[in-house]
């Protein structure tokens, strides 16, 4: 499944290494645009030089990861296109330079189904999008234990799961995984 990545989905560390890790999985195919990058690039400099730093690497990383992902929008498509916010069409041109089947965004309001429906394209919010992929696959789990270690490794310290996922945007996720393990 091609999925383009927002930035916004990119940005929160717990959930692009969850995202990531279902794609090393081969659960999805991420996809973005330089200019996606670029604005999670801008978002991580916000909190400082060294968030700024460890982007820039972390942009590195995966885009050597998947060489594939980055699509280029056709600008006289993206020219075309409408969407409530015009700052968000680069986005949904991406979606469509690189065929993909899901636009994966936390911003809802800005890119209504009927909109991207008419370009065959689904909008997904992370969280009921892993919750919904946890119950039919261990796959994200592994992904999930993962993304924890590395952030109790990152804040040197004990990171209790649920909580972790929530502050990370991704609660379904964690009942959905909590629900698994009482089976």
């Amino acid at each position: 499944m091609r999925v383009l990545l927002d930035a916004n989905v990119l940005f929160p560390t717990v959930m692009r290494e969850v995202l990531l890790g279902c794609a090393r999985a081969g659960l999805l195919q991420p996809l973005w645009s330089p200019r996606i990058l670029e604005e999670w690039r801008r978002a991580a400099g916000r909190k400082g030089p060294a968030a700024a730093a460890a982007v820039g690497v972390e942009i590195a990383l995966v885009t050597a990861a998947w060489p594939e992902a980055a699509v280029l929008p056709d600008p006289e498509v993206e020219a075309a296109l409408w969407l409530p916010d015009a700052n968000d069409v680069h986005v949904m041109a991406a979606a469509l330079a690189g065929q993909a089947e899901v636009l994966m965004t936390l911003n809802a309001r800005d890119f209504p189904t009927r909109i991207l429906a008419k370009h065959g394209l689904l909008r997904r919010d992370p969280d009921g999008f892993l919750a919904e992929l946890a119950v039919e696959t261990a796959v994200v789990a592994d992904a999930v234990a993962v993304a924890h270690r590395r952030a109790e490794q990152a804040s040197g310290a004990d990171q209790p799961l649920r909580p972790l996922l929530k502050r990370a945007g991704l609660p379904r996720l964690g009942r959905a995984l909590a629900e698994g393990e009482k089976r």
